[in-house]
């Protein structure tokens, strides 16, 4: 009798100890909590790789970043000051970087990945919104579609819960950040300040920006609906592209020759007059495609979440399906030293062998 009543009282007490580690875990902010380290990260979800100089460079859930020095073939794991899912990460040089994902959080680095500190998160944002779209009483009726500080007010509301989307570079100081409902940052001092540039995008319904990228010297945008913006430097405005589809973007890519988005069910479109007309390509394929790069021979690359490779040597005019050994179901994709292929997705980074 007195052993089971010892069984219950340690059994009790085991249940109290998992009640309480529960509650505090949903208690805690992962914005106060540093990335844990694991040897199983490579083989977790990761969803953007960036080259830095001859490293490579992953991002993905709880914070994990990891880089490579021999092009995929083995990871170590980066020092993260928060466990907030990441979800895309850029280089301009080999040891300046951003990374950005889930609960608003803008990390930086300027040793090539190996330690990251929090420029921004979700309820920092949310105040700079705020002081760049003060309340403006004139503007405002009952009737009016909402103003930029009915939206800035709309996410200072919701903290943290927007991610951003993507992230890009042109250099060690000028950059963007985009996100969900329209969310998008600029910054010119290397990230010390963010502008919020929710005047500066022609995209009043507040839809999801998925990714920003360069073509030669353009800067798109493309996000849900068949949205494309390209920015006019003169106006410092994204200004709205008409495309011949209205479905989900995922990804641009693209050089001085061309321009390619990419997105649901196969869907990749190419434009040669910088996004004044567009030619759809044929792929073949109905899946998503959700990863896209341009490799330093000017091959343009692009990969679906079934593991699926295209490649094109002719600026995206056509693409080639690239045979792969165990698919790898992904969502981004760079090219390493010496043409390796090094892929992200839900089960981790692989390297595979040089596209033909």
């Amino acid at each position: 009798m007195q052993r089971l009543l010892s069984l219950i009282l340690v059994l009790a007490t085991a249940t109290h100890a998992v009640a309480v580690v529960a509650a505090e875990a949903a208690t805690t902010d992962v914005l106060d909590v540093p990335a844990a380290r694991s040897p199983l990260a490579p083989r977790t979800l990761l969803n953007g790789l960036a080259r830095a100089g001859d490293r490579v460079i992953a991002v993905g859930q709880r914070g994990h970043v990891l880089y490579s020095d021999d092009a995929g073939a083995n990871w170590q794991q980066a020092e993260v000051p928060v466990s907030s899912d990441l979800v895309a990460v850029s280089f301009p040089s080999p040891s300046m970087g951003w990374a950005v994902g889930h609960d608003g959080v803008i990390l930086h680095t300027s040793n090539a990945g190996a330690t990251w500190s929090r420029q921004l998160d979700g309820h920092r944002a949310g105040a700079l919104l705020l002081e760049a779209y003060p309340e403006d009483a004139s503007a405002k009726d009952a009737q009016s579609a909402p103003t930029l500080h009915d939206q800035a007010k709309h996410f200072a509301e919701q903290g943290a819960e927007n991610p951003f989307l993507d992230v890009w570079f042109a250099d060690e100081h000028e950059g963007y950040a985009v996100g969900a409902f329209g969310l998008i940052l600029h910054t010119a001092d290397a990230g010390v300040t963010w502008q919020p540039w929710l005047h500066a995008v022609d995209n009043p319904g507040g839809l999801h920006l998925y990714a920003i990228r360069n073509a030669g010297a353009d800067i798109y945008i493309v996000g849900e609906q068949g949205l494309v913006l390209r920015l006019d430097r003169k106006t410092a405005q994204f200004e709205r592209l008409e495309l011949p589809y209205k479905g989900t973007l995922f990804g641009v890519i693209g050089d001085d020759r061309s321009v390619v988005v990419f997105g649901l069910r196969g869907t990749v479109l190419r434009s040669v007059d910088r996004g004044a007309s567009w030619q759809a390509i044929t792929t073949g394929l109905q899946v998503g495609m959700t990863g896209g790069t341009v490799g330093t021979d000017g091959r343009f690359v692009i990969v679906s979440q079934a593991g699926h490779v295209l490649a094109s040597d002719d600026a995206g005019a056509t693409f080639a399906l690239q045979p792969v050994q165990q698919p790898l179901p992904a969502a981004a994709v760079v090219v390493a030293n010496g043409g390796a292929l090094v892929v992200a997705g839900p089960r981790g980074v692989r390297a595979l062998p040089a596209a033909h």
